[in-house]
């Protein structure tokens, strides 16, 4: 199960004869560098939402007898163990009752945080979405064109280059403390939510290896960039890309309903460009991956990263289109809350 960290579900026959599951997962520290760190902030998220919330489900890793939500075997063993929760996922959904209640589970995650001091948790990466940041690199390693592939791009690197003040206004909003800084997931796919059987309610927002301090918009945004395109982020045929603005609808109508009362204005009408701002920025990681090389993202084939970016910047372009109608949208779905 999973494809960065080894996990394994483990079924125990208790003294009743009843069952019990649980997860245990070997944490891959080739790609998380610092897991003390994110365990550390999974555990005041945890403890916090499950105080705030007792009769609520949450994820629930235990602790050894020292106190730790971890276990270090040996020198790169680093194991967890979590409560199982019989639920199903998604990986993607044309149903808008799903798409809803995503955005109604990352929703409500944001306003169960939204009294949360962030400044206690690790930055565990970094300028993750600091897409001010993200562009700057890009445009930087444009310059050192150490791979030679810029002159095949120049098409791409000009479209960023001409919204790039667009794209990075956010950053540099959060940056001068003109936007809250708030409890983020960073990883808000649709398959991190875990929905009941039979109802396809919402039950718990999971994955939580990425949580640490940032702007409550991007969480929305990268949800509906993903969940709201007609295909996939790798799609060779752009004209197949599309942004849906129903789904977005959707999606939007969930999650705003559940933040409208927790969330600042400045949040909630930032939604749109948030939205836009993200994708440029994934983009720009992908392009920036390409021309120096592929060496972040995996690739299934020469050129899969170029692939990626042109996906992405279809996207955006649809969204620079649709602008004024997702704007009318949001204010549409406050209005009707």
């Amino acid at each position: 199960m999973g494809n960065i960290n080894s996990t394994y579900k483990v079924t125990y026959i208790q003294r009743d004869n009843s069952l019990k599951s649980y997860l245990f997962q070997r944490v891959n520290t080739n790609i998380f560098k610092n897991p003390i760190e994110i365990m550390e902030n999974i555990d005041r998220v945890t403890t916090f939402i499950r105080s705030k919330y007792p009769d609520q489900i949450t994820l629930h890793f235990h602790h050894t007898d020292e106190g730790l939500n971890y276990y270090l075997y040996e020198k790169d063993a680093f194991w967890r163990v979590v409560n199982y929760v019989d639920s199903v996922t998604f990986n993607a959904s044309d149903d808008f009752g799903i798409i809803e209640a995503t955005g109604k589970a990352f929703g409500d995650f944001q306003t169960q945080l939204s009294d949360f001091d962030g400044s206690v948790l690790y930055e565990t990466i970094p300028d993750f979405h600091n897409t001010k940041k993200r562009l700057d690199t890009l445009f930087s390693h444009v310059a050192d064109d150490l791979c030679g592939r810029v002159a095949e791009v120049k098409k791409e690197l000009d479209y960023i280059a001409s919204v790039r003040e667009k794209a990075t206004e956010l950053s540099v909003q959060f940056a001068n403390g003109e936007i809250p800084k708030r409890v983020t997931h960073n990883d808000t796919k649709c398959n991190n939510v875990l929905f009941d059987r039979k109802t396809k309610e919402p039950i718990v927002v999971i994955d939580l290896d990425t949580i640490m301090p940032g702007m409550s918009m991007y969480d929305f945004a990268d949800a509906v960039r993903f969940i709201a395109n007609t295909a996939v982020e790798d799609e060779p045929d752009i004209s197949k890309v599309f942004f849906d603005t129903a789904k977005f609808r959707a999606f939007a109508k969930g999650f705003i309903g559940a933040t409208h009362k927790s969330l600042e204005p400045v949040e909630i009408t930032n939604l749109v460009k948030s939205t836009f701002s993200i994708t440029i920025e994934l983009a720009s990681r992908f392009l920036d991956d390409y021309i120096t090389g592929d060496q972040y993202f995996r690739c299934a084939y020469p050129k899969h990263n170029l692939v990626r970016t042109r996906c992405q910047l279809k996207l955006a372009e649809d969204i620079e289109r649709k602008w004024e109608e997702l704007e009318w949208i949001v204010s549409n779905v406050i209005e009707t809350i």
